[in-house]
């Protein structure tokens, strides 16, 4: 159910057949519909924190009345008129301290009375409500914020996730996120962080910080950091799902077509990265039929649309780039390693990093041949930033292997598989291990 105190005690004796699925409702609903109307509740108080507020109070109005009354046609107008009216109740109590706030209680009023039969029209236009969801956006992924604090808010206020869903997304206790959550909505209040879009030399820099959320969210569920499984893939569908409307919101940024591409290219091969057992399957071994060729299509007119727009390719979209060479290739052995290579050459020029390296390492190894690469990764084996990433050594492993240097290949994957926090990947980089140890034993050609 959605994740308020307010709906457990609203919800309580209510198990008749009808309340069930009025419950039902009220969960799809708020899925639907909470990110517009939280949204819209902020812009009217210009607070996050309190427009959530406002809108759970309005959820628990729901959760209270729609099992007795039905569903209304309008649940979201519904909602959206119930949260207004919290707003002037709210602004009312405040009017012996500001003569302004009883004004401004006084205009919210005058536009939300709730008697009459129109009051539907309260919602905002969907020009306003685009509007009011990109403030949010940019609101919750607010720079002056944490990055686990604007990954937590954005999904709370965004992706409409309890605390205990995020909790469990990334492993990490429910008192935890709640925490995170509760001070990143006090921090933007303390900072006075205003409620729009920003613009100028800001602008650039906000742009940035939403795409490493949605980015960090994305790769979260496709290669899980921690416990028991390979991947969520619930995680996939919801930065997905963001990135497709700020793609809308936003259509003359090239990088947010590059960022979607990227994510629909890769979410295309979901099905295909997890065996039988729930076992992770390299990109390599994947069964390339059971990739999904409507996300590859949407993915590459996303690129097609970054490139059109004539700025050239950012971060994103470079890598949108490489997996396109993925997505064309029908099987392994015609992939376009080169093209791939020169994709990471302009990737670590325009955003130099040890993990970008990394994969440039790898690019290099599949065109140019596995000593090549083992230079690469030799290399950053001193860079601080990879002490303790397991996947130099998993890498660097695979590199060595490819060489017949089977004993030193042993030890690279158990390093890797010491590092690695999850158990699905460590049990894959212990199974290589075993295997380099039994080729290591294998007596050579006479």
């Amino acid at each position: 159910m959605p994740g308020h105190e307010a709906s457990d005690a609203a919800t309580r004796g209510a198990d008749t057949p009808g309340a069930k699925a009025a419950r039902g409702a009220i969960d799809a609903v708020w899925r639907i519909e909470s990110a517009r109307l939280i949204a819209g509740l902020a812009r009217y108080v210009g607070d996050v924190g309190v427009g959530e507020d406002l809108a759970h109070d309005a959820l628990a109005s729901a959760l209270e009345q729609w099992p007795r009354s039905g569903v209304p046609d309008n649940p979201g107008a519904w909602l959206m008129a119930v949260g207004k009216r919290r707003a002037v109740d709210m602004l009312r109590r405040r009017t012996v301290l500001e003569r302004k706030q009883f004004e401004l209680g006084r205009e919210l009023e005058a536009r939300s009375d709730l008697s009459g039969p129109d009051f539907v029209e309260l919602v905002e236009p969907q020009d306003d409500f685009g509007d009011d969801l990109l403030r949010l956006i940019f609101v919750a992924c607010h720079p002056v914020l944490s990055t686990e604090a604007r990954v937590a808010l954005t999904l709370r206020l965004l992706g409409g996730l309890t605390t205990d869903e995020i909790a469990r997304a990334f492993l990490v206790r429910e008192p935890t996120v709640a925490q995170r959550i509760v001070r990143a909505k006090r921090t933007l209040a303390e900072a006075r962080v205003p409620f729009e879009v920003p613009a100028g030399a800001d602008r650039a820099a906000r742009v940035t910080s939403v795409f490493e959320v949605l980015y960090l969210v994305f790769n979260e569920g496709y290669s899980a950091t921690a416990g028991d499984d390979w991947m969520r893939p619930t995680l996939c569908e919801d930065a997905l799902r963001l990135g497709r409307i700020l793609a809308e919101l936003l259509p003359d940024e090239p990088e947010v077509h590059g960022l979607v591409a990227l994510m629909e290219i890769q979410a295309s091969r979901v099905r295909a990265r997890v065996g039988p057992s729930g076992e992770p399957v390299l990109l390599l071994d994947q069964d390339r039929s059971r990739w999904d060729h409507v996300l590859i299509r949407h993915g590459l007119a996303a690129l097609d649309r970054a490139d059109k727009l004539g700025q050239g390719f950012g971060p994103y979209a470079l890598q949108a780039a490489i997996a396109a060479c993925h997505a064309r290739a029908r099987t392994a052995q015609e992939t376009d390693w080169e093209r791939i290579a020169a994709l990471y050459d302009a990737l670590a020029q325009l955003a130099p990093s040890p993990i970008v390296e990394l994969n440039r390492a790898v690019a290099y190894s599949m065109a140019f041949g596995p000593r090549v690469g083992l230079e690469l990764v030799d290399a950053l084996r001193a860079e601080p930033a990879l002490r303790g990433y397991h996947l130099l050594p998993s890498v660097r492993g695979d590199l060595l292997a490819k060489l017949g240097r089977f004993d030193e290949a042993r030890v690279e994957f158990e390093r890797a598989a010491a590092l690695t926090r999850n158990s699905r990947e460590g049990t894959l980089l212990l199974e290589r291990a075993a295997a380099s140890g039994a080729s290591a034993t294998q007596p050579g050609p006479e």
